[in-house]
């Protein structure tokens, strides 16, 4: 009997419907470059369903699914609040999807005097064209006001619980206050609720919810071959970061960071602080880092492990490996514009969202 996973890798394949294909030349060769949706408003995220269909977000508040090449508009989703770099942002599709038909996303919700981050959890139609039972799960302690930093992306931890990441609202002290959410990284379970053994459960003057702190703008966040969580995050001009996210510790924004602000002024007390967390990555200048994969290495066995993220600052795809982790290749071409996203696909394919073309693209073997 086939395995439940290969079972979905062959409906994906047979799903496939691509359009004219392009080249792009990686350190594996020539690859193949398909497009597999145009005319996108501002994509976000993006997630594969177990029938080989494909959910896209955008930040003004549309999800699509993405069916044989043709596209259809989800009805059911929430209000959010689009305001600068909030709106509808990510979507993640949990393991047991097909039993659950439960859907996560992540999102700016209006507040009293401002906005925050949010995370609501409904059910897919059969058809695929309505969000069922909308529930909000969790949103971000009203405080913030402006339209900076809402993060978010949202994971699936190996124990079931969630990780998602909140940028601090462009209010910097914020991501030092554990009685705030803002800078963090929070871990919830799937109603909403916080696990027993979080960090700050038994401290009254934290939020319960946070699993790290001290980040600046975490717009990128995968696991890795272990089930470990790593994020990529925005620094202000330099400094921008790839974090292994340990469970409590204090990623030190903005006390430390390898950056400086946009004025040119030296940020905090420098790189280092008894207490608080390097990066293993950072890149300066910055390359205004979003989404992140931990590749299985399932058609490139030499990619096994490493980290891709998405540049929307200079139009590449980072690859990330070795120890000390370092940049190790560029994926460029004129496809890659603003990359918001990038996911592995259940056949071993690589694909990302281009803002720039409002494009999402599949990457295979040429």
């Amino acid at each position: 009997m086939l395995k439940s996973s290969t079972v979905i890798a062959l409906l994906f394949l047979a799903f496939l419907h691509v359009s004219p294909v392009l080249a792009l030349d990686t350190s594996q060769g020539k690859l193949t470059l398909s497009k597999m949706a145009s005319g996108l408003d501002e994509p976000w995220g993006f997630g594969f369903l177990p029938d080989g269909s494909v959910l896209i977000t955008e930040k003004g508040g549309t999800l699509w699914r993405l069916v044989d090449g043709d596209r259809h508009l989800v009805d059911g989703m929430a209000e959010v609040a689009e305001q600068g770099q909030g709106g509808l942002l990510d979507v993640m599709i949990p393991r047991d999807f097909q039993a659950s038909r439960e859907v996560f996303f992540t999102y700016s919700k209006w507040q009293p005097d401002g906005s925050g981050t949010a995370v609501g959890v409904a059910r897919l139609s059969e058809d695929g064209r309505r969000l069922d039972g909308w529930t909000e799960i969790f949103e971000l302690t009203p405080g913030s006001s402006g339209g900076r930093h809402f993060g978010s992306r949202i994971v699936e931890a190996p124990d079931g619980t969630l990780f998602v990441t909140i940028g601090e609202r462009g209010d910097r002290p914020s991501a030092q206050d554990l009685s705030r959410e803002n800078g963090s990284v929070i871990r919830i379970n799937r109603d909403g609720s916080i696990p027993v053994d979080n960090p700050f459960v038994d401290d009254p003057a934290a939020r319960p919810a946070i699993w790290s702190y001290g980040h600046r703008n975490p717009q990128g966040a995968g696991l890795d071959l272990d089930g470990n969580l790593w994020v990529s995050e925005h620094g202000a001009r330099g400094g921008d970061e790839v974090n292994a996210v340990r469970k409590g510790a204090n990623y030190g924004w903005p006390v430390i960071s390898y950056g400086r602000h946009y004025s040119g002024a030296k940020i905090g007390e420098g790189t280092a602080k008894d207490g608080m967390a390097q990066p293993e990555f950072y890149w300066d200048p910055s390359i205004a880092p979003s989404g992140l994969m931990v590749y299985s290495g399932a058609l490139w066995p030499e990619w096994e492990g490493d980290i891709f993220v998405g540049s929307l600052k200079f139009d590449y795809i980072a690859r990330l490996g070795g120890d000390p982790l370092a940049e190790e290749e560029q994926l460029q071409s004129g496809e890659t514009e603003r990359v918001r996203d990038i996911r592995e696909a259940p056949d071993g394919s690589i694909w990302f969202l281009s803002v720039g073309r409002g494009a999402l693209y599949r990457m295979s073997p040429g």
